[in-house]
């Protein structure tokens, strides 16, 4: 796939050619299998709540399973994050020796050297440089999403995406909601035709927004930034990105489909503080698909407000709802119920996605690939943010286009290394502004 431009149609072909399990290519690698009595070696590289959790279910997911490495920028992180796993799992599990525990920007490809799987879950900006590495290695791959936050990044991963694919390595992607039994069943009824055709849909990720955490006198504008990643849109890539990508996601996913352009609006009404760094509060954006179908997409951090993470869409025959607490339900347009789930004794599906991953490492005979999907899911969410950030109607050939480099490498920093941004004197980070802000 050439790196100057990637039109919406050659991307669907490169999809298709991914996730229907068509190689891109003679493999020239052989498959990577793991008998049941191999112990097979976890690395983690980032050791925040969220690789945490990931790190417990890896382990859970298979009895043969050891924790070998761990890798962060910052020391506190492994030592809070190694110490709840030891408390979860014995020696025979979880026993790194210091020299294992790897502290510093670049410190991933130490950990991922030591490993079989690696699990990726620092902040998103660096997640294209890391799954790069890690393929280049041979290793299979848990990450989590988004998977970029900008252009350069999406090329990135989507030519790691293809190398997977020859060396047959599996690679797992936090979507969970491809592994959710509601969501599951609703798409397998949608694809039998229950609703027909999908004209439209409304997608929702509304809350009252994440943390922050208080800057110190001794932190350099690096370590604020880091420390406080969420807020920064070269690391974060915005709310709309880091959350709202799930709702996206299944939209991309029920239709079948890749937006066709998008349009939008957004802005910092509550949440504007210099504590929360330069992204909006709210992005409201309509994206159109090939097919016809118009989604409105509404992401918010706004506390005291109408709260609700869900999908809802309309065919041509009928309704679904999603998100409801795994109680998914399609009606016709007389009022008649077409199906209801009841999710009551449904698998975890965060458990699910590392189930999955285990089980086909071990086989050798399903290999998954997870990768090429979520690129298209972290590339419309960015295009949805550029439309809000710029105000002007995005098309998805020109997004991608598009020589938006957000990230500076990750092997060259420090933490007294310039970020990307800087705070002006007043300590206000550059925001966005509809209107006269380019795209990006």
């Amino acid at each position: 796939m050439e790196q100057k431009k990637i039109s919406r149609r050659n991307f669907v072909k490169e999809s298709s050619l991914v996730t229907g399990g068509i190689l891109l290519a003679p493999s020239l690698f052989a498959t990577p299998t793991f008998r049941k009595e191999k112990t097979l070696k976890l690395a983690l590289v980032g050791c925040g709540g969220r690789g945490t959790g990931a790190a417990v279910q890896a382990l859970k997911a298979d009895a043969n399973v050891k924790l070998v490495a761990m890798a962060d920028a910052f020391e506190d992180q492994i030592e809070k994050s190694y110490g709840n796993l030891s408390k979860l799992f014995d020696k025979s599990r979880v026993d790194l020796k210091p020299d294992m525990k790897f502290v510093g920007f670049g410190s991933y490809k130490k950990a991922i050297d030591e490993a079989d799987v690696v699990i990726l879950t620092t902040p998103p900006g660096f997640r294209p440089q890391q799954f790069e590495y890690a393929v280049s290695q041979g290793k299979h791959v848990f990450m989590e999403k988004p998977v970029a936050t900008d252009v350069a990044g999406i090329k990135k991963v989507l030519n790691a995406a293809k190398l997977a694919k020859e060396k047959k390595l599996n690679v797992v992607v936090g979507l969970q909601r491809r592994y959710q039994a509601e969501y599951t069943e609703v798409k397998r009824r949608i694809q039998n035709g229950d609703l027909g055709k999908i004209v439209s849909g409304q997608v929702y990720w509304n809350g009252a927004g994440v943390w922050v955490r208080p800057r110190k006198d001794s932190m350099t504008e690096m370590e604020y930034q880091m420390r406080n990643w969420y807020y920064f849109n070269w690391i974060c890539g915005d709310h709309i990105l880091e959350q709202h990508i799930h709702n996206i996601d299944v939209a991309n996913w029920f239709i079948e489909e890749l937006p066709i352009k998008a349009q939008g609006m957004g802005g910092r009404e509550v949440r504007n503080g210099k504590d929360h760094g330069q992204i909006f509060d709210h992005h409201f954006v309509e994206f159109t698909y090939p097919s016809g179908a118009i989604i409105s997409s509404q992401c918010r951090h706004q506390p005291g407000c109408f709260s609700q993470v869900s999908e809802t869409f309309q065919g041509t025959l009928g309704t679904s709802y999603t998100g409801g607490g795994n109680t998914a339900i399609l009606k016709s347009y007389d009022g008649n119920s077409i199906y209801k789930h009841d999710g009551e004794h449904d698998k975890n599906p965060y458990q699910v996605e590392h189930d999955r991953l285990f089980a086909a490492i071990r086989s050798g005979e399903e290999v998954i690939n997870n990768a090429q999907y979520a690129a298209e899911s972290t590339m419309t969410a960015i295009m949805g943010r550029m439309a809000t950030y710029s105000g002007k109607e995005i098309s998805w050939d020109k997004a991608m286009s598009s020589d938006l480099k957000l990230v500076p490498d990750e092997d060259l920093l420090d933490f007294n290394s310039v970020p990307p941004v800087v705070p002006n004197e007043l300590g206000e980070y550059p925001i966005p502004v509809p209107g006269k802000t380019n795209f990006y």
